[in-house]
């Protein structure tokens, strides 16, 4: 796309080491994600604890060449990547986006740029899906709308593409001016506006218009002019900023007089037909309609302005009532289920491009529990290249991502079997239905199963087959949330300090290796479990990192030493027995952790011990100290901030003693997820961390800056009429005083929903609602009042989650949130997913 000495040009860069001239096609930014590494420009980009510049190295030893640094790098240090290209620049994220703002000039296509709070990625794909039959289209993949995002997706545009859609979100003031002159859209859409990201400004109408700066130079904004601060920002920042130009405003209004005057909205049978008068083109207006087959407020604000881009298009009335009308939802997440036979299964059945095929297969691959992996993919639709350019470039990339197995669904893929060649087995059907007729003889069994299917192939009906069918009370888990919550923890620290994740009791109710796959892709530094069989079954998953096992016991030392698993060592007695066992099996400088007991009185060798063990360890050979810990009492809470200084006083000086007598020096660590922000000091050489990565600090205001992971689900599975006087329940220990509506929902204590909730202790969330508990939650099954509240049987209620907190529920259960994660049972499958 671009040669070497061209992007030098266009990003001003110092050419510090030249070699041998180079075509670039791709910008890689993570050193997981390389796939063509001839053609790639690595950008070594900056995060909070690791700048990209130590994946040099790597990248180097498979293949890649040219790189782009902010980073002063020793000239002898060039020396160790001779045929590397190397570009110094100032700043390599804005170097990033000048590239992106350079190649988008490169191209005349109509844009379409869409902002708001929410919503964005939903217009986004429902534009495509209205528009796609009409245009070669390219969009952002998913949701990437950040500084990083927005340049790579707007580097995806090509020659054949004739029409853009890309979104582009903000957090803090200043940023969209960057991202305006990377997408230069000529077609604006402001979604609305919402609490996301307010702490990055002072007040609304700063968020407001800081949004606002991404329409400089568009020809049009479609907004609603329903919300006032909306309204009044979008028409002063067109009085003002863009008066001397011809920019309209297309907005629209259920409210008030406008281009698109909404006169009706209603809701039948799960289809909302929505009426209004059009009044662009004509002072007494035009009537028009549409329908969409959904009900809820959020879809038909998004369907308003979908509507109100096709009209702008001038696009025939008749067609776009028949698109609207089959309009899906998004599925925005890659979910990771239990299959059958031992499988997983990733299900991406909604959409197949190139570009959301690729994030798939980095979720995949970041799956380690099986060795082999399958890939199920359906024609790849209006791509804009032909299709043997288009298929042995997905070939290449399956290649690189190691896939075993190939089933290509489609007429097309069928065409370009050959293209598949080199993949170890490959399997080819013209379609779904004959795909399902021959399912049960391809033999599914211990593999991870990603489907990526367009949505005319219908590979939903596939994903039925392979995944395990399930109990209705699920958990799901927010792996982003997950990702999210560990890096505000790395903010926290300081340089060099590490972390190790606790992943002990099933990760805090979360999953085991499922969790632990993902801490070790973000390259955690430590993994702790409570039992060597926790750590055998991480490692049985594929699992490299170092393990720690915070409860060994002498029946298991065989399978520790056999899977490389590092025990707590706390008392003299487990000391000497695992010593004995390593010497009669001629181990030598084993890695083992010792715990000080400085306060907690549960394990852990006294202060008192300290002469002694540091003579045993000094004249042992068979163990080697990886690290020294103790437990923190208090470090959530104020009034125990003198007892914990005490106790860390009494840590460092035994660590000293130890190092002193030992000889040698080993990681230090006594900061829990409390102490790593109230206990800056105590971070020390690393840090454990354990329910904060779950979503829970006792800080409010770490609180408030960690995202929910954890959602537990059920639905309803029948609705009854209770007259007043009536009771409910074993022992008749709800009575109804008045008539009422019951609801029975799939849930209850042998599900880890505790029984203390009974009798309106507890509540759960059902259509916006908190609806009480009413008689005694029974083993599998609890009754909820519903009486007032218009829902039906099947309908989903949370039992906690993003709008109902696990600390409430903890509360009413005179408990912490600790105890209700972990007490959720093991059969109640959990849902991970990453959007």
């Amino acid at each position: 796309m671009y040669s070497i000495s061209e992007i030098v040009q266009i990003i001003k860069a110092d050419w510090v080491q030249q070699n041998a001239p180079a075509t670039i096609d791709h910008i890689l930014l993570d050193s997981r994600k390389l796939l063509f590494p001839a053609s790639s420009l690595f950008f070594t980009l900056g995060g909070p604890r690791r700048n990209g510049i130590i994946f040099i190295d790597e990248l180097y030893e498979k293949g890649v060449r040219n790189f782009v640094t902010d980073q002063q790098i020793n000239p002898d240090h060039l020396s160790k990547y001779p045929e590397a290209n190397f570009l110094q620049v100032r700043d390599a994220l804005q170097s990033l986006q000048q590239l992106a703002a350079f190649h988008r000039k490169q191209f005349t296509l109509p844009v379409i740029g869409i902002t708001g709070s929410n919503g964005k990625t939903i217009v986004k794909e429902w534009l495509y899906q209205l528009l796609h039959n009409n245009y070669n289209i390219v969009r952002s993949p998913k949701s990437y709308n950040s500084q990083i995002g927005v340049p790579l997706s707007v580097w995806q545009i090509n020659g054949a593409h004739d029409l853009g859609i890309f979104e582009a979100g903000i957090s803090h003031a200043d940023e969209m001016e960057r991202l305006e002159k990377i997408i230069t859209p000529g077609i604006g859409v402001f979604t609305n506006i919402g609490d996301a990201h307010s702490e990055g400004f002072l007040n609304v109408r700063q968020k407001i218009n800081e949004k606002l700066k991404l329409f400089l130079h568009s020809d049009v904004l479609i907004f609603n002019a329903d919300d006032p601060d909306v309204n009044n920002a979008i028409n002063t920042f067109a009085g003002n900023v863009r008066s001397h130009d011809n920019f309209q405003l297309f907005s629209w209004s259920k409210n008030a007089k406008a281009a698109l005057q909404i006169i009706d909205i209603e809701k039948s049978n799960g289809l909302t037909t929505i009426k209004a008068i059009d009044y662009r083109h004509d002072k007494s207006g035009k009537a028009v309609s549409i329908s969409i087959p959904f009900t809820d407020e959020a879809s038909v604000e998004n369907a308003i302005n979908c509507w109100c881009v096709l009209l702008y298009l001038s696009t025939d009335e008749l067609l776009i009532a028949e698109k609207m009308l089959q309009l899906r939802s998004v599925e925005m997440r890659l979910e990771l289920k239990k299959g059958i036979n031992n499988c997983s299964v990733i299900n991406d059945s909604y959409s197949a491009d190139i570009n959301s095929l690729t994030i798939a297969l980095d979720f995949l691959v970041q799956q380690q529990q099986h060795s082999n992996r399958t890939l199920i993919l359906s024609d790849i639709l209006q791509s804009g290249k032909s299709g043997r350019e288009l298929y042995t470039a997905v070939a290449a990339i399956l290649e690189q991502k190691k896939i075993n197995r190939f089933i290509g669904v489609g007429p097309e893929i069928v065409k370009q079997q050959a293209a598949f060649k080199n993949i170890p087995q490959t399997i080819f059907f013209s379609s779904t239905a004959e795909f399902k007729q021959q399912f049960y003889t391809l033999h599914f069994h211990n593999e991870t199963i990603l489907l990526k299917g367009a949505r005319v192939f219908e590979f939903e009906q596939l994903s039925h087959l392979l995944e395990e069918k399930v109990h209705q009370t699920v958990m799901e888990i927010n792996l982003n949330a997950i990702t999210h919550n560990l890096k505000q923890y790395q903010q926290e620290l300081k340089p060099g300090v590490k972390v190790m994740a606790m992943v002990k009791a099933f990760s805090y109710g979360s999953g085991s290796f499922e969790i632990a796959n993902l801490l070790q892709f973000h390259k955690v530094d430590y993994l702790a479990v409570a039992y060597t069989d926790e750590g055998v079954e991480l490692r049985k998953a594929g699992i490299t990192l170092p393990i720690m096992v915070m409860n060994a016991e002498d029946v298991t030392y065989d399978l520790m030493v056999q899977y490389n698993l590092e025990p707590e060592l706390f008392s003299f007695a487990i000391l000497t027995g695992f010593q004995r066992y390593l010497l009669q099996s001629g181990i030598t400088n084993y890695p083992v952790h010792i715990k000080l007991d400085t306060g907690m009185h549960r394990l852990g060798f006294e202060a008192k011990d300290i002469e002694s063990l540091s003579a045993f360890l000094k004249s042992s050979s068979t163990f080697k100290v990886q690290s020294v810990f103790s437990h923190l009492v208090g470090s959530d809470t104020e009034q125990l901030d003198e007892f914990t200084q005490t106790q860390a006083d009494l840590f460092l000086q035994s660590c000293d003693a130890l190092q002193k007598i030992t000889g040698y020096t080993f990681l230090r660590h006594i900061g829990n997820t409390a102490a790593i922000h109230r206990h800056k000091n105590l971070q020390l050489d690393m840090v454990r961390l354990g329910i904060g990565l779950y979503g829970i600090d006792s800080s409010p205001a770490m609180q408030q800056q960690l995202k929910n992971v954890t959602t537990l689900k059920t639905t309803i599975s029948q609705i009854k009429n209770v007259k007043a006087g009536e009771t409910v329940g074993y022992s008749r220990k709800g009575t109804v005083k008045k008539d009422s509506v019951i609801a029975t929902v799939r849930i209850g204590y042998a599900d880890g929903y505790p029984r203390a909730l009974s009798n309106g202790k507890g509540k759960m969330w059902l259509n916006g609602n908190l609806v009480p508990v009413i008689g005694v939650v029974c083993m599998d099954m609890t009754m909820l009042d519903i009486t007032g509240i218009h829902v039906a049987e099947g309908d989903e209620v949370i039992i906690f989650g993003e709008p109902l907190s696990v600390h409430d529920v903890a509360s009413w259960s005179k408990t912490i949130p600790y105890e209700i994660l972990t007490g959720i049972s093991q059969r109640v499958k959990r849902v991970y997913f990453e959007e």
